[in-house]
């Protein structure tokens, strides 16, 4: 299948900056988009107000702010809190803090969801107990991702709901301030967001959720795991009797102060520059304990020769992660069934490697920002790389690489990929930087300055 371009007026191409030496790179990143629109859910359903410290801004997270608001939840933007000393605060380089007031929930609204993932699946069953009409929409291409899951659902749930019987956003449906909840099964195959969405608003459903998935696979695993801990962390009961089934008891939803962590995917094209680039680059504050899916980086990068330590493991790294290149990449067979949307960043280096690899267990990113695997494939045949689709994945066999236009298809983690490529490849220009605004909208500057520390004094051979 080919990759689909779908966009607005088209931006000027960024031509990704190459390396011209080892890398010395310090990289802080903002807030996980995942945990902040969990939390942005779960704080509009809470029994009173919650501050999220550190929350991720960009335009997934805007989005969910944005429905929510129209919904008629509070949401606050805080100033910066004054320091120990009475001094005053010091402002959050990536934004604000934020207050959410829950509030009774209105509908007579249109909710846009843009291209947003977290967006499309979790406000729906939100929005379903809200009083009135709602529609439920989102960019051109979202109306190709898949919804019939969650439409499904909610009509299980006796919601009345009005598609074009496609299984795709727009639809709409009128919400009566109630959802009964109780037994269901779907199919969450095409995304794990199916099952969180349902399960984060089920607290206040009348007979809470006993949620059962019935499909061949279920991926991306550690993002429900995510979505389980957060509703704990929050009071509710919920129990996993078996693999692939959930019950979450009606109750109410504690309100809390959180801090969000950093964002662990969107540190994957970083981590895997000190790969292709050779040198070294530490994430900061990368937590100890996580349920974000980018932590699995810290035992796949060493499967291409990264050495990989953490918090002050040696002198380099005092504190976060850091990862060191500099060896010979192998090829590397790899299943990414737990996290797909690692595959951008590592499909690149597996690009760049000196054998044969095939990444697999990554089907449904088919129905993600664009078909990521037609996507990857032409990107990279087009640089002049031997790329291979697969029923669940891609072959890659090595190629020399030259500059090429790389497409990013309105989808942040194919310009990162690109990004990625043209570290040691000149002239690979991304159609659309500006797509990174999903999740990371500094990651342009951010990847500069990490490039501009090639070469200097300390950066591995």
């Amino acid at each position: 299948m080919a990759a689909t371009t779908h966009s607005h007026q088209a931006p000027a191409p960024w031509t990704a900056p190459r390396a011209r030496g080892p890398l010395r790179g310090d990289v802080a990143l903002p807030g996980s988009k995942s945990l902040t629109n969990r939390e942005l859910v779960l704080a509009a359903l809470a029994d009173g107000p919650s501050t999220i410290r550190l929350p991720l801004h960009s335009r997934d997270s805007a989005l969910m702010i944005a429905g929510l608001r129209q919904l008629g939840v509070g949401i606050e933007e805080l100033p910066p809190a004054p320091g120990t000393d009475g001094a005053p605060g010091v402002p959050n380089p990536y934004g604000p803090d934020l207050r959410i007031t829950p509030a009774p929930m209105r509908g007579d609204v249109r909710v846009d969801c843009g291209l947003a993932g977290t967006v499309m699946r979790f406000l729906p069953p939100l929005a379903a107990l809200a009083t009135g009409p709602v529609t439920i929409d989102g960019d051109p291409y979202a109306r190709k991702r898949p919804m019939g899951a969650i439409i499904q659902a909610l009509v299980d749930l006796g919601v009345d709901v009005t598609d074009d019987g496609d299984g795709a956003m727009p639809f709409s449906f009128t919400g009566t301030g109630a959802v009964r909840g109780g037994s269901l099964t779907i199919d969450a195959s095409a995304s794990s967001q199916f099952v969180s969405g349902l399960l984060l608003s089920a607290p206040r459903f009348t007979e809470g959720l006993h949620l059962v998935h019935a499909g061949e696979r279920l991926p991306s695993l550690p993002h429900i795991d995510m979505t389980v801990e957060v509703l704990r962390a929050r009071g509710v009961r919920v129990d996993q009797p078996a693999v692939g089934e959930w019950v979450v008891h009606p109750g109410p939803i504690a309100a809390r102060d959180v801090t969000i962590e950093p964002d662990l995917s969107n540190a994957a094209p970083f981590a895997v520059a000190a790969l292709v680039a050779g040198g070294s680059v530490r994430i900061r504050t990368w937590p100890t304990e996580t349920t974000q899916v980018g932590a699995d980086l810290e035992t796949l990068l060493p499967l291409w020769g990264a050495t990989v330590t953490r918090d002050g493991d040696d002198l380099v790294f005092d504190g976060g992660l850091g990862v060191a290149g500099g060896a010979p990449l192998p090829g590397v067979d790899l299943d990414l069934t737990r996290g797909g949307e690692l595959a951008p960043a590592l499909v690149a280096l597996a690009a760049l490697a000196d054998g044969p690899s095939e990444v697999t267990g990554i089907g449904h990113l088919r129905g993600h920002e664009t078909d990521r695997l037609a996507a990857l494939a032409a990107d990279l045949n087009r640089t002049g790389g031997a790329v291979r689709e697969l029923d669940d994945g891609l072959r890659i066999e090595p190629a020399p690489l030259h500059g090429a236009a790389w497409a990013a298809y309105d989808d942040h983690r194919m310009a990162t990929a690109g990004a990625v490529v043209g570290l040691v490849v000149d002239g690979v220009a991304v159609d659309d930087s500006g797509s990174t605004a999903k999740t990371l909208p500094q990651f342009p500057q951010l990847w500069a300055e990490l490039v501009a520390t090639a070469g200097s004094p300390g950066a591995a051979p």
